[in-house]
């Protein structure tokens, strides 16, 4: 394919993309380590009083036409709530950056139970943003036959009605823990926000989570904390979002502050299937209290689909801080000496 081709192709592809508005919410294969974007009944839940996650994620870094994600969670551990509140940023720019969403939502989550289960549930509500940067659009009018691009050309093209597109968003989860196992879901968008360029209303599709978690003790007959024991923890979780569905499937090997993980994640329609390698590292500053620093690594290597020889995949960092307030009223957790999500990752 000549250069111009190659162009008007890419071009008319991302325009189809933000024009029908159908793109899909980003994933990310280290899901565990952005609770709150896989489910906002996961909010506040972890040992300590605040905690930050940090996400970010490069896709297809040597297509021509990159895509990278990143997210922010900030939430606070009310331990009379068994949750918390919290707030999460999140955005996208994909297409080598010409379409780039972001949003902001707050966050508010709560638990009951009994000694032989904990039940949370989590709402969020929040702002949206979808816009078109023009400067990096290449139309077929600035194209040489002959030399490609033309600099400085400008495009009789007709710019969209509406380039910078806000609008209102809500999501809501729920999440069950009962012994070594753990299952839940998650719904986002579920106000169904129009977010169309075109002026044509166009609804923003449901994105539906679900996910099971279970964690194996190897060292059951040890008389040992938990900080010291060894798990196998499978996990099984599953997207879909109109005609996109993906499921992932793996399984985690903790060993104390070590983690390493395996999963194969199916493309579906959404995209191709890949095998994801991660790395966890849980750095303590105080066992006691739960705070510590979290780093993770991961990457995809695609196994169907596209070729990884023309992306070279995709790679994934993540840092989490948990720490507690010096000044705080020393509250017992809601269902103390019970399970609780945290300890699935």
């Amino acid at each position: 394919m000549d250069l111009r081709k190659r162009y008007i192709l890419y071009v008319t592809v991302l325009l189809l993309a933000g024009l029908n508005a159908r793109g899909q919410d980003h994933l990310y294969s280290q899901y565990f380590n952005a609770p709150v974007y896989l489910n906002p009944a996961l909010n506040g839940q972890f040992q300590g009083d605040f905690r930050a996650n940090f996400n970010y994620r490069t896709q297809y870094t040597t297509s021509g036409s990159p895509s990278n994600y990143f997210t922010a969670e900030m939430d606070y551990n009310i331990p009379q709530f068994g949750g918390g509140v919290g707030l999460m940023f999140n955005r996208s720019s994909e297409g080598g950056q010409f379409l780039n969403t972001n949003s902001i939502a707050g966050i508010y989550s709560y638990s009951v139970g009994s000694d032989d289960y904990i039940l949370s549930f989590g709402i969020q509500a929040g702002v949206g943003n979808r816009n078109i940067d023009y400067s990096k659009l290449v139309f077929d009018d600035q194209i040489d036959p002959q030399l490609g691009i033309i600099p400085g050309a400008s495009s009789a093209a007709d710019a969209l009605a509406f380039n910078n597109k806000y609008y209102f968003d809500t999501g809501a989860g729920i999440n069950l823990v009962v012994g070594n196992f753990m299952v839940g879901g998650a719904t986002q968008h579920l106000n169904s926000p129009n977010d169309s360029f075109t002026g044509v209303p166009v609804k923003l599709p449901f994105r539906t989570t679900a996910y099971m978690t279970y964690r194996l003790d190897l060292d059951a007959d040890e008389n040992m904390s938990d900080d010291e024991k060894s798990y196998l923890i499978p996990s099984v979780v599953y997207y879909r979002q109109s005609s996109s569905q993906s499921t992932a499937a793996g399984i985690e090997y903790k060993h104390r502050s070590v983690s390493a993980g395996l999963m194969y994640r199916s493309g579906g329609q959404s995209g191709p299937s890949a095998l994801v390698l991660s790395l966890v590292f849980d750095l303590f500053v105080n066992r006691d209290s739960g705070e510590k620093f979290r780093l993770g690594v991961s990457h995809d290597a695609q196994v169907s689909g596209l070729s990884y020889g023309g992306t070279s995949g995709s790679s994934e960092g993540s840092f989490n801080y948990q720490t507690i307030n010096p000044n705080r009223v020393d509250t017992p957790p809601k269902f103390e000496g019970n399970t609780h999500c945290y300890d699935f990752y």
